[in-house]
């Protein structure tokens, strides 16, 4: 079976906000590999504490779904509830709001084949209610090589966002013998929006399979957002089943 999905439970210590990617958690990144036809992923953070200058927000739940509709084809829809704490900001909103489609055009590796798999995932990004009004669109290229010893992920992305401006990301992920029950991983991605922001972050952790449909995994990220210093604690789960 492909490497399950890891969603977070993110506490940001410092620093400011970015949207975040579709991830195969804890990264900000993902891999080249779908949900098998008739299988659900559900990406749950149970959780999110945000801290950005003198704003708090928490965001419960924060939600990925992923369903393999046909045979290297999955669709990925994603959203998350927030809660502003701060004085003169309590409200909900649902934010991070987006559909994508992602499909595997070279089986590799990851799919029990010779040689690097790669995939490619394209989508909108929607309108967020209570929060940014606007629409996007995005498309990203990954390519994934497992070894005995290791498996890396590199990510390339470019998207409009919801303020129009364009954002480029790279990235590429680092994770411990996939036999391993508890695996090491680590990240190291950066993203510009030309904007506004450029971001270098690195990622730290650990993943524990626990079975084929249940994987959990903490982490620990430093980034650097223009002249501010971000950090984060994840912590999440990730589940599948069948779906007749």
């Amino acid at each position: 079976m492909r490497i399950a999905r890891v969603v977070v439970l993110a506490v940001p210590l410092f620093g400011c906000w970015y949207e975040p990617a579709r991830a195969y958690r804890p990264f900000d990144g993902t891999d080249a590999a779908v949900a098998e036809p008739g299988e659900m992923e559900i990406e749950l953070g149970p959780a999110e504490y945000l801290r950005d200058g003198a704003e708090r927000t928490l965001f419960v739940p924060s939600t990925t779904l992923n369903y393999g509709f046909a045979p290297s084809w999955e669709t990925v829809v994603e959203g998350n509830l927030a809660h502003g704490l701060s004085v003169g900001a309590r409200r909900t909103s649902l934010v991070g709001n987006g559909v994508f489609l992602k499909t595997v055009v070279r089986e590799g590796s990851l799919q029990d084949k010779a040689g690097p798999s790669i995939a490619t995932e394209f989508g909108a990004l929607l309108p967020e209610i209570r929060g940014e009004r606007g629409t996007g669109a995005s498309l990203a290229g990954i390519v994934s090589q497992r070894w005995e010893w290791a498996t890396l992920h590199l990510n390339a992305a470019a998207s409009v966002n919801r303020e129009h401006n364009a954002d480029l990301f790279l990235g590429i992920i680092a994770e411990g013998p996939f036999e391993w029950p508890v695996r090491p991983v680590a990240e190291l991605f950066y993203e510009r929006d030309l904007g506004r922001l450029t971001t270098r972050s690195a990622l730290v952790g650990v993943t524990w399979q626990v079975r084929d449909n249940l994987a959990v995994d903490f982490g620990l990220r430093g980034a650097r957002v223009n002249d501010h210093t971000a950090g984060e604690i994840r912590a999440g789960v990730t589940f599948a089943f069948t779906v007749r």
